[in-house]
Formats: structure tokens, C-alpha cells, sequence
């Protein structure tokens, strides 16, 4: 007769969904990259409870159908309970169903475009509230409110576009038009955006372009001779994983809002920083979605220790209201939606490729996923002191 395995020696098995191939295959390595280090961290601290982190990683090649497949596999065959993924909100939604249906927990680290609860997911990304208003406010205030909109042809960006509408409204500016390309363009697709750009003349161009699709939109700005200092490309999306793939040349002048930043010179972010290029290799991109699934880990797996248990309604119990210093600065769980108090930030691409803070609001954000308040001039702060750049 086989002995039982001993609990304490057993390992608490987690799934971890981040494509390594695919459309969004670069931003989402660092997610996969920023995972891996948490656990290693974790377990070289003693793991959980005495039990080592055991991450069961699949590849689901940034194909939607494939993240809901792959969660199944993991809850119904290698009894994971936890999971930590997906980039696109197209991939959220596959895996939501059957989290939902299985009694999953997934563990989302990107920014989304809000107008979402689901009690079986937490969402450590950036709220339109904590991302968009602050771009907006920045945007308008230095550059004019003439902006052209362009996105990938599917749900974030639609819907981000439409919450970026309502900001420049509110200024009495103007939509001048709204495009989407393929998730996988081909140099039709940018060209005919490019003619827009050049026809329109916008203040601002707001992508929602995501993947590699980002890398030709931008080179193909630059090879048409806009000025950036004049008329920039702002995204939530363009993070260091893009600036890699498109050069240093392609990215200088533009700008993008997000809760993290590589070149941020706090002690947690360099220690971050520093941790993960040692994991992942010296040129390996740190991102805000990376920081996300980092810290995510860090809050994830504390609560699993208070618990004692990783069934996903013992795990919401400890992490309501919980609280971790993460490299952005101290984030919190809001129990009442499942969504994170972030610190957003706005950076502009220097010339070397790597982006300077050119607006730091100094707050800790409420998350607002319903958009409940819809003010350039108004957003829920707590009152922390402002954490430095």
C-alpha cells in the first residue's frame, strides 16, 4: 500500500496563463517573466505554510479560445484553484466563464477598460479612473483637444476610446475620427492611418494598438516626418515591451499612462527592476503589466498563508482591503469590487528609449470600474503622501 503524501511536503500547484508566442507575445512575456520571480521569491523564503509554489505554465499563444481551454485544463486536470493571466480583455473574457463555472480564482494584471465584477477574479491592472482621466488631463493641457482615435479592431479598445470621447467633450474639444486595424495589420492597415493622421492633422493621436501591430504604427509615424513635440501618440498600451520591439528612434516623444514605469527611482522599484533583469536577462523589458503580475503574486499567495487554504472564497476573505508595497508604492485590494488602489503616472519616451515621468499626481487612487465619476477634475484619492518618482 502506497503511503498518503505528506501535505506538508506537497506543493500548492497554481496556473499561470501568459502567452509566449502570438500578437501580444512581447508584453506578455514580461507578465510571465514578473510571475515566475514572485514564486521564486516566495519559495526561496520557505513558501507557503512550509510548502513550496508550484506554477503549472501554459502557452496560449494569444489565441482568446485558448485561455478559456487551458484555465479548464488547469482547474479540471492539474487541480489549480489560483490562476495568474491574460493580457487582452478577449482573453479575460474567455477565461471568466469558466472560472466562474469550475470555482476558479483568476488573478488579472493588465489595464482594462472597466464595466466588470466578477466575484471569481481580481483585477490588479489600471481602472479607466486610474489611467485614462490622468492622460486626458495631461493631454488637453499641453497639447490641444483635436484627437484622432486609432485601436485594434476588439473590446478594450472600443470601449476605451469611447471613455476617452467623453474626456474630450468635457474640454469642448473634438473627435476628428475613429479608426481600427487587425490585430495582426498588414501595411495597408497602417498606411491608410497614416494618410488620416496626415489628412486631420490631430493634436494628439490616442492609440489603443496593441500587440505588434503597436511597433509598425509607430514606425511608420516616424518614416512619415511627424513631429511628436507637436502632435504625440498617447497610449495606455505602448509600454517598454512595444518601445523594444518598434527602437528607441520609432518610440522618442510619445506617451503613455500607466501605474508603473521602468526608470521609476524609488528603492522598491529599483530593487524590482534589478530583480528582474537578473530573472529574465539585462535587456529584458520591465513593464506596468509585469509590476502587476508581480505584485499580485506577493498578495495572492499572503493571503493563502493567512488562510491556510487556497479555495477561492478563503483567498477574497484575507485579501479584502489588503494591502502590499508594491514597486509602484502601497497598493490596496477594494473589497467592494475586487479591483486595486493604484498610483497612476504619466511618461513620455526620451530619446534613449525609455520613459521619463513628466507627471506624477502623488495619489493613491480608488479604482472606479463603472466610471461612476467622469471628471478630468475629479478622482477618489486617500490621502497618502506622495511617493517620489
Amino acid at each position: 500500500m502506497t503511503p498518503a503524501p505528506d501535505a506538508a511536503a506537497t506543493p500548492w500547484r497554481v496556473g499561470v496563463l501568459f502567452s509566449q508566442t502570438g500578437v501580444t507575445s512581447g508584453v506578455e512575456r514580461s507578465q510571465l517573466g514578473a510571475t515566475l520571480l514572485a514564486i521564486d521569491e516566495i519559495n526561496a523564503a520557505g513558501g507557503v505554510l512550509g510548502r513550496q509554489i508550484e506554477a503549472v505554465v501554459y502557452d496560449p499563444a494569444s489565441i482568446p479560445r485558448q485561455y478559456g481551454q487551458l484555465a479548464a485544463r488547469l482547474i479540471e486536470e492539474d487541480g489549480v484553484r489560483l490562476i495568474f493571466g491574460c493580457y487582452m480583455s478577449s482573453a479575460r473574457k474567455a477565461v471568466l466563464p469558466v472560472v466562474e463555472a469550475l470555482r476558479g480564482l483568476l488573478f488579472y494584471p493588465t489595464l482594462y477598460e472597466g464595466f466588470e465584477y466578477s466575484r471569481h477574479c481580481v483585477y490588479t491592472g489600471a481602472a479607466p479612473n486610474q489611467n485614462s482621466i490622468q492622460l486626458a488631463k495631461y493631454l488637453l493641457g499641453t497639447y490641444g483637444n483635436r484627437f484622432l482615435l486609432v485601436g485594434s479592431n476588439y473590446v478594450f479598445p472600443y470601449e476605451s476610446n469611447r471613455i476617452m470621447t467623453d474626456f474630450v467633450t468635457q474640454s469642448n474639444g473634438r473627435v476628428l475620427d475613429e479608426l481600427y486595424i487587425p490585430l495582426e495589420p498588414k501595411a495597408g492597415d497602417i498606411d491608410k492611418v497614416i494618410a488620416r493622421i496626415a489628412k486631420t492633422a490631430p493634436d494628439v493621436i490616442f492609440s489603443t494598438v496593441v500587440g505588434a501591430g503597436t511597433a509598425s504604427l509607430y514606425r511608420a509615424y516616424h518614416a512619415a516626418g511627424f513631429d511628436p513635440a507637436k502632435m504625440p501618440i498617447a497610449s495606455l498600451t505602448t509600454s517598454e515591451a512595444e518601445i523594444a520591439l518598434m527602437g528607441a528612434e520609432a518610440a522618442a516623444g510619445h506617451i503613455t499612462a500607466a501605474p508603473f514605469f521602468e526608470t521609476m527611482t524609488t528603492p522598491a522599484a529599483r530593487r524590482f527592476v534589478a530583480a528582474f533583469k537578473a530573472r529574465n536577462g539585462a535587456d529584458a523589458p520591465v513593464t506596468a503589466a509585469a509590476e502587476a503580475a508581480y505584485f499580485q503574486v506577493h498578495l495572492a499567495l499572503r493571503a493563502l498563508a493567512r488562510s491556510g487554504s487556497d479555495a477561492p472564497d478563503d483567498i477574497l476573505t484575507e485579501l479584502r482591503d489588503a494591502e502590499f508595497d508594491a514597486p509602484q508604492g502601497r497598493v490596496r485590494i477594494d473589497g467592494e469590487t475586487n479591483h486595486t488602489w493604484l498610483w497612476p503616472r504619466v511618461g513620455r519616451v526620451d530619446a534613449r528609449g525609455r520613459f521619463q515621468i513628466v507627471w506624477n499626481p502623488g495619489t493613491r487612487v480608488k479604482p472606479d470600474p463603472y466610471c461612476v465619476v467622469q471628471s478630468l477634475d475629479d478622482w477618489s484619492a486617500d490621502g497618502l503622501a506622495v511617493t517620489p518618482v
